[in-house]
């Protein structure tokens, strides 16, 4: 998995490429809470990601928890058919914000 950084407005977006798995989840996990701590909004641009463990679901998870608890926002955009059933099925969809 690659992630690009980059700026929008007041929102910082992070373009995540290829798999979230047990090996990328960390880097996935570093650059999530960095971004929450360093901005006021986090867009995870999913159109290249074409698979999500559980692992990556936890990662998920931690930042929306981290954004929610320090008053700023998370939000997933251009998600997959593949990966949002992964979100509808594990019950993700109903507590993260898409776009």
């Amino acid at each position: 998995m690659t992630i690009t950084k980059t700026q929008a407005e007041a929102a910082e977006v992070l373009t995540l490429t290829g798999r979230i798995d047990t090996v990328t989840a960390p880097k996935l996990q570093e650059d999530l809470l960095e971004a929450v701590s360093s901005s006021e909004s986090v867009v995870l641009d999913f159109a290249d990601v074409d698979y999500v463990s559980s692992a990556g679901l936890r990662v998920i998870l931690i930042g929306q928890k981290r954004a929610q608890g320090t008053g700023k926002t998370m939000t997933l955009k251009n998600v997959p058919r593949e990966v949002m059933e992964v979100f509808e099925i594990t019950g993700f969809s109903d507590i993260l914000t898409f776009a």
